[in-house]
């Protein structure tokens, strides 16, 4: 997952969206295929929204957490970052507002080369007072929870890079990350400040107050989270590792 969360800074405008996206076009040009990244993407975030955005692989949703971020420039249409237009700034101006206004979580699959997916995903568990033969039992069930039950003796090098994100997850549901750092930006966000996040994981989405669905570069549903989870309060159903 990796979320870019707007700081909380002051405005002269107290009333308008921290997030203004109008019309977003993005091309990338791949030697002679051009690719449509984005096409006519319209988007408002208030101050304070906790937004997740979802889609699959080649949707867009990378793209546009690009251009919130400031990492990049949409090819047509306007991006206004708390009032103020950035689509044309130039790189020095981009890692001025990243600097100031701008702060990113980024998840890296960071997987040991020659470890099996098993190996991986046993890790955090290394250091506990957990049993072996228990320790392979919580990472045999998380890797069957995120379909990769088939997978548990492949290395790193012998799976895609969708697989190799779920063996991170898996790895992640052995010791609760996940719902820890649901708990976090939570917490954040109930002090005020706004949180975008890119998930594939429709179970860390609902942690969010609001979702996006990308398809074909556009925004295919936006809709408020029903029945929200408080990651705090999950927390205390779950088992610790100290066991």
């Amino acid at each position: 997952m990796a979320a870019a969360m707007p700081t909380e800074f002051r405005s002269s405008i107290p009333d308008h969206a921290v997030i203004r996206v109008e019309d977003v076009h993005k091309y990338y040009d791949l030697g002679e295929t051009r690719v449509h990244a984005l096409r006519g993407v319209s988007l408002e975030i208030q101050r304070g929204e906790f937004l997740a955005i979802m889609g699959a692989s080649g949707s867009g949703k990378s793209t546009f957490m690009n251009l919130l971020g400031c990492l990049d420039k949409p090819t047509s249409g306007k991006y206004l970052l708390d009032g103020i237009d950035v689509s044309e700034h130039d790189k020095k101006a981009l890692a001025h507002i990243r600097n100031q206004k701008l702060g990113f979580v980024f998840q890296g699959f960071n997987l040991l080369a020659r470890t099996t997916a098993l190996e991986n995903t046993e890790l955090p568990t290394l250091y506990t007072k957990i049993h072996k033969s228990e320790r392979t039992k919580r990472a045999t069930e998380a890797l069957a929870m995120v379909g990769l039950a088939n997978r548990a003796e492949h290395f790193p090098s012998q799976m895609s890079g969708g697989q190799q994100q779920r063996v991170a997850i898996a790895r992640a549901l052995v010791n609760r990350t996940s719902v820890e750092i649901m708990e976090i930006f939570q917490r954040l966000n109930d002090q005020g400040l706004t949180i975008v996040l890119v998930t594939h994981e429709l179970d860390v989405a609902h942690f969010a107050k609001r979702t996006l669905i990308f398809r074909d570069g556009k925004i295919r549903k936006d809709e408020p989270v029903l029945n929200r989870p408080i990651a705090s309060e999950v927390l205390k159903t779950l088992p610790t590792l100290e066991d």
